[in-house]
C-alpha cells in the first residue's frame, strides 16, 4: 500500500511539473520562459528530485520495453516471412538457406570494413548456407562519405552490380569520394549516365533502411540480426559460426 502511494505521489507531482510546463508554452512561442516560472520550475526540482529520476527511469525502461516488442516482431518476421523483411534490399543468394543475416551497414565505418572481410569468410567456408542481406545504415553525423557512398552502390545495385560495387568500396574506404565512385562504375562497365541519374533517386530507399534501423533502436555499425539472434561490433569469424550452428 505503502509503494502504490509512493507511486502515485510521484506521478501526482511529475504530473504538476508537466502541466506547468503547458502552461508556459505559448509564452515560450513568443520569448523565452519567464524568471518566475523558471524558479517555480526549478523549486520543484530541488524539492523533488527523487521523482524526476524515478520518472525519467520509468520512461527509459517502457522506452526499452517498446524496443524489444520492435524487435521481437521484426525477428518474428525474419523467421516466418523473410522476404517482407528484405524487401528491395540486396541478397548474396535466392534461395532458401539455413539462415538469413541482415546487415545494417556503412562503407565509412571502420568497424564495418572489418566486418566485410568476416563475413567475405564467412560465406566462402559456408558456400549455399547464408542469404546475407544489406541493409544501409549512413552513420551521418560523422561520416561524411557515408552518404553519397550509400548512393553510388544503390545506384549501382539498379545495374545488377551492388556486390561488386560494395566489395570495392570497402576494399577502398580510405578513398572514398567522388572520383572513386565513378572509377568503380566505370571498372564494372557501368552505363555512367543511368549510373549518376540513379544516384539521385538512392534517398527514398536509403532513408526506409534508416527508418527501420531507427524503430530498431540500432546506434551503430555494423550491426546484424540472424535468425533470433542479434549481434553488433567487429565480429570474428568462429564468433559468427557459433551463432549459425545455434541457428541450426
Amino acid at each position: 500500500m505503502r509503494q502504490l502511494f509512493q507511486y502515485l505521489r510521484n506521478w501526482v507531482i511529475f504530473g504538476l511539473l508537466c502541466l506547468v510546463l503547458s502552461w508556459s508554452l505559448p509564452v515560450q512561442a513568443a520569448s523565452r520562459i519567464s524568471p518566475k516560472l523558471e524558479e517555480q520550475v526549478l523549486q520543484i526540482l530541488r524539492e523533488h528530485p527523487d521523482v524526476i529520476i524515478d520518472s525519467v527511469q520509468v520512461y527509459q525502461q517502457q522506452q526499452q520495453e517498446q524496443v524489444n516488442q520492435i524487435r521481437q516482431a521484426f525477428l518474428q518476421d525474419l523467421k516466418t516471412n523473410p522476404q517482407a523483411v528484405i524487401g528491395d534490399s540486396p541478397t548474396t543468394s535466392a534461395t532458401q538457406s539455413k539462415a538469413v543475416v541482415v546487415e545494417f551497414s556503412d562503407f565509412q565505418c571502420p568497424y564495418c570494413a572489418k566486418a566485410h572481410d568476416t563475413l567475405k569468410q564467412l560465406l566462402a567456408k559456408h558456400p549455399g548456407e547464408i542469404t546475407l542481406v544489406y541493409k544501409h545504415l549512413p552513420l551521418i553525423p560523422i561520416h561524411n562519405e557515408a552518404m553519397p557512398a550509400a548512393k553510388a552502390a544503390w545506384a549501382a545495385t539498379q545495374q545488377g552490380k551492388f556486390w561488386e560495387y560494395h566489395d570495392a568500396l570497402f576494399t577502398n574506404q580510405k578513398q572514398l569520394g567522388e572520383a572513386l565512385y565513378l572509377d568503380i562504375a566505370k571498372k564494372l562497365n557501368l552505363d555512367l549516365e543511368k549510373f549518376n541519374s540513379d544516384r539521385l533517386l538512392a534517398d527514398a530507399a536509403i532513408s526506409k533502411d534508416i527508418q527501420i534501423a531507427q524503430k530498431l533502436a540500432i546506434a551503430g555499425t555494423p550491426f546484424f540480426i540472424m535468425n533470433s539472434k542479434t549481434f553488433s561490433g567487429g565480429i570474428e569469424l568462429s564468433e559468427i559460426e557459433n551463432k549459425l550452428a545455434e541457428a541450426s
